[in-house]
């Protein structure tokens, strides 16, 4: 795991391998990334590109740096930016990812600001309740809640959809994967 633009000649030779090698055309792969700008202007000069997705999970920098440290260096505005520039195949869509923190990022002005952040772009954004798992300390928003935010966005124009969450029962969902013990035994 970890965020493909910072390995991106590897990433981009993986791209290839599938593509080439075991026939999975580019168009039916997602890379997403945390958003690391100049890497966004690089991958959609790719002649051979996955879709991207860019996971937001804030609609304002202030909740997103805290969230994101990433936003430090790349705040919302070189993001969107970069997403606006971002060259799109016909019928293609950018795809935000953000995921709902119960009381955290889930209320309907977080809702209202990703509207406006994302208004005019070909893009639809995956809703994700956060899946929990030991060490998480956010909780998952009430179903209630992730409809009435989804409401929101869909009202505004913005297309949303809810992701089901798989594997959540063995810790294998979205957000979920880690490393639970040493993987190396020490040497006697």
């Amino acid at each position: 795991m970890g965020e493909p633009f910072l390995n991106y000649d590897n990433l981009i030779k993986a791209v290839h391998l599938l593509a080439d090698g075991v026939q999975i055309p580019a168009s039916r792969m997602t890379v997403s990334t945390v958003g690391i700008v100049p890497r966004i202007t690089d991958f959609g000069r790719e002649a051979l590109r996955p879709k991207l997705a860019i996971s937001l999970n804030a609609s304002n920098d202030e909740l997103r740096t805290a969230l994101m440290p990433v936003n430090r260096k790349w705040n919302l505005a070189k993001l969107m930016a970069a997403a606006r520039q971002f060259p799109l195949r016909p019928r293609e869509k950018l795809t935000f990812e953000y995921v709902l923190l119960d009381h955290v990022n889930d209320s309907e002005t977080n809702a209202r600001e990703l509207v406006e952040l994302i208004r005019g772009l070909q893009a639809k954004v995956n809703l994700i309740a956060l899946n929990p798992g030991p060490g998480i300390t956010f909780r998952t928003p009430p179903q209630e809640r992730v409809l009435r935010f989804q409401s929101i966005l869909l009202a505004g124009g913005v297309p949303a959809f809810i992701r089901r969450p798989r594997g959540r029962d063995i810790y294998a969902a979205c957000g979920q994967l880690k490393r639970t013990r040493d993987l190396m035994k020490p040497m006697l």
